[in-house]
């Protein structure tokens, strides 16, 4: 006989990627440093259509953009 209840571990994680980035690399930064400002300059990109790919990606893997500057 099977369990009675099944579940599924759903992932509770998310991931909050703090605007405004880095707006150019620079010598000495960090691979978390050069990461934020790569995602950050995605997040600028003017294209509607690309926005919401971004955002689809972003629901499906947890990520969320937050902006510090109070907006």
């Amino acid at each position: 006989m099977g369990t009675p209840i099944e579940y599924q571990k759903l992932m509770t994680e998310i991931v909050y990627i703090n605007l405004p980035g880095p707006e150019d690399a620079a010598p000495n930064m960090t691979g978390g440093e050069l990461l934020h400002g790569f995602l950050a300059e995605l997040y600028r990109i003017p294209n509607q259509e690309f926005k919401e790919h971004l955002h689809a990606l972003c629901n499906k893997w947890n990520v969320r953009y937050r902006d510090a500057r109070g907006k």
